[in-house]
This record gives C-alpha cells, structure tokens and sequence, in this order.
C-alpha cells in the first residue's frame, strides 16, 4: 500500500506537536494533507536520509538544491506556511520544537529510517559551497565568497535581473512600475543623494555589472572608479562602458576595498556591498571609506539589515544562504551600522528604509527566473537555478513580514568647520 505521504505527515505532526498546513505528495504516489493546499512534493526518499544526517534547514536545502523536494503551486504560499510553522515558532517561547534528547524526535528518527533507509548520507549537491580554511573576511577567502556568488554566468544573471543588470533593491514609484524603470530611478536616488556634479570622482564599491557607475557618468558627469572581485562582472561592465563610448570617464578594477589607495574621492556609493564585509571588519570598512573621502563628501551606504536580538551572541548565518548563496555574509542591525560609520567619523543625515521596495524587486526576478526556467538552467545548472528560485521566494517574505529590512544611509564626513553642505530641509536633494 502506498502511504508515505500519510505517515511523512503524521511524523511532522508528532513533531512539531499541531496540523500540517500543507500537503505532501511522496513519490511512491501517495498524497496527504488539506486539500487545495500547496503541495510539498517528495520525489526522491533520498530527501529522508539527507534529513536523517543534516536535520534542518541544511538537510531541507541539499534535498531542494538536488531536486529531491519541490512545490506544486504557489510557492510563495507554502514557504509562507512554513515559515510561520517553523522558523517564527523558534522565536516565540514554548513554541520551540523539540530538543534532541525528546524520545519524540528520537522516535521521529527511526521512523525517518524506516521510510528513507539507512544508508550512508548522498553527497551534498555540487553547487554547496566546499570546506572554507583561514580567517573569515582575509581578503583570498572574500574573493572566494565573491567568486562563489557572482561568477555563475553574466547571461544567468541577464535573465534574472533584466536589462539594467543592477542587483540590488529597485525604488518604486509605483508597483505599477516596470522594474527597469525602478532601477532607474534607484540609482539616479544614490546620484541625487551625493549630490554629484558634473567633474566629481565617485568610487563605486561593488560596482556589480557597472549600472550605478554608468548611471552617474552619463547623466551627471562624474568620473568613476568602479571597484568589483569578479572577473566576469568587470568583464561585463567593461564591455557595457565602452558601449556607451564612456571609457574616458569609467575605471572598473578587480580590486579589494582595502587596496584603494588614490582618494580623495568626492562621494562613495556602496550598494548592497557592506553585506559581504562582515562584522570582524566592518570598522576597518568604515574607517577606509572615510579616508578616502575629502572633507564635506558624502557616502551613500544601500544595506540590508536584520533585527537585532535581544542576545546578539546568538545571531548565527542562515545555514542555506551561507552554504548555496552568500558565504560568510553577515546582516547588522541598522542601528549598528550607524553606529559604527558615526566611530568612523562620519556624521549621518539622513537613513531612508525601503524594506517594501525589495519585496517587490525580489518578487520581479523571481518572474523572470520561472518565466524563462529551461533557459536559466541552461545558462548555470538545475541546482543553481532552484538556489536562486527558493533564495528569492523567501527573501521576498522576509522582507515583507519585516524579519529583514534595507536601508539607505546618507553620511557626510564634515569639516571642523561644521559646513556639511547639506540643506536645511531633510529629503532636499542637491
């Protein structure tokens, strides 16, 4: 008789000790759970012993990334109902699933034998991340995690993000707009914010695929150092600057923050790049941004941002991003992040949060991934391509039950004189 999907339920019922919001389908055909709800498919027992050897989120992600888990239906639905079946129960006291020693989960163990077999665990997927060696955030071991992320293929990347390749949140005059069009209006928002003028030098950390430092010189004049640790993207960027015939006014080097020697600089944008810094460094960060800036430049810092916890020795890297997507990135509270840039010197003017934008920006490259799938996966792999479906997906309800945020951060490093340039009136750009 085929009843694996009935007793996968029951176990995840005993388990997390309340009804199973979603249906199962297991891949001996048998199906259970509420009807008309999502439909968490288990095509591979495999996926079980992945369980067995790496409970949690790990083991969850290595069965989804090796198409041993999908979804039929709305994604969005059952990460949503997971995520509050799961991950926010964690948060709430006397909702925390069961420790290790409970004879429930050892139970749970054994049955989870009996359905997925014994065997020694599968190889974790090829796209994991392999075993990281050294200092977190030297510099080899952060051109590794760069290199990890961002070199999977400038067409993968085409697809997702679309024609203006900015990989960072959108601003959204309206949710009517199209996404190129709030890109656009994003980084002309970062060009605003600085103020440039027509002869500036603005240094672009993490220039990504180049937008942002095309952007400032084409429609503002600067003249821009793009700094990148990914061959391809500087590859791609560079191809893009000359294009545009914009060589003259747009350096784009493969080259570490900590290496940029030639300030001044009249305004810095890091966008969606403090992430990748890490908390071990972050001052050294901010200290070097503000050297490199001349008296009266402004800094534009675009970061994405956790909430604090009430114990900040318990905040740990999600397993799944760490693994598969970002690795060694860290979040920081915002309030931690202005604190750390006032150390520095720098005097903040203004922080603008647009948590919602990248809700609606994730959820954009998200359609275009599922629009075009054979293609995405002919561009980087089926694995790599599930990696960025899921990754999105969820970050996309992350952002819009605010567990996460981003903000942009405008800071000055102004004189002795007390003249930061700003105007009187806040959000008074220029």
């Amino acid at each position: 008789m085929a009843d694996a999907a009935l007793r996968l339920t029951a176990l995840a019922e005993e388990v997390l000790g309340e009804a199973l919001p979603i249906r199962i389908r297991a891949w001996d055909g048998s199906e259970a759970g509420p009807p008309g709800a999502p439909v968490l498919v288990v095509r591979h027992r495999r996926a079980l012993r992945r369980l067995l050897w790496k409970p949690g989120e790990l083991g969850l992600a290595r069965a989804w990334v090796a198409g041993e888990l999908d979804v039929e239906g709305d994604l969005y639905a059952l990460l949503d109902r997971l995520s509050g079946l799961i991950w926010e129960r964690e948060e709430e006291p006397g909702k925390r699933v069961h420790p290790v020693r409970d004879p429930r989960l050892r139970a749970a163990a054994r049955e989870l034998v009996k359905l997925g077999g014994a065997l020694p665990p599968p190889a974790p997927p090829a796209e994991e991340v392999h075993r990281r060696t050294g200092r977190l955030h030297t510099r080899r071991r952060d051109k590794e995690a760069i290199s990890h992320h961002y070199d999977v293929g400038n067409d993968f990347y085409a697809l997702v993000l679309g024609p203006s390749m900015v990989y960072s949140c959108a601003y959204w005059e309206s949710p009517e707009s199209t996404l190129e069009e709030a890109q656009r209006d994003k980084l002309d928002l970062v060009c605003r914010k600085l103020a440039l003028k027509e002869g500036d030098r603005l240094l672009d950390v993490g220039c990504g695929w180049g937008s942002m430092a095309i952007h400032a010189a084409r429609e503002y004049g600067a003249h821009v150092v793009g700094i990148t640790l990914s061959r391809e993207q500087a590859a791609y960027a560079r191809k893009r600057i000359a294009e545009e015939g914009l060589t003259d006014r747009i350096e784009i080097r493969v080259q570490d923050y900590r290496d940029v020697k030639d300030g001044p600089y009249d305004a810095i944008s890091s966008i969606g790049m403090a992430e990748h810094v890490g908390s071990v460094r972050y001052a050294e960060y901010a200290d070097i941004l503000y050297g490199l800036l001349r008296d009266g430049g402004r800094l534009l810092n675009h970061q994405i941002a956790r909430r604090p916890e009430r114990d900040e020795s318990a905040y740990h890297i999600d397993e799944f991003i760490d693994a598969y997507v970002f690795p060694d990135g860290e979040l920081a509270p915002v309030g931690r992040t202005l604190s750390t840039l006032e150390e520095a010197g720098f005097e903040a003017r203004d922080v603008e949060p647009i948590r919602e934008h990248y809700a609606l920006t994730l959820r954009q490259w998200v359609a275009n991934l599922e629009s075009d799938w054979p293609r995405a996966v002919r561009y980087t792999s089926p694995g790599r391509a599930r990696i960025w479906r899921l990754y999105m997906a969820a970050c996309a309800l992350s952002f819009e039950r605010n567990r996460i945020g981003v903000n942009q951060i405008l800071a000055v490093k102004t004189p002795v004189s007390g003249a930061s340039g700003m105007p009187l009136r806040a959000r008074t750009w220029n």
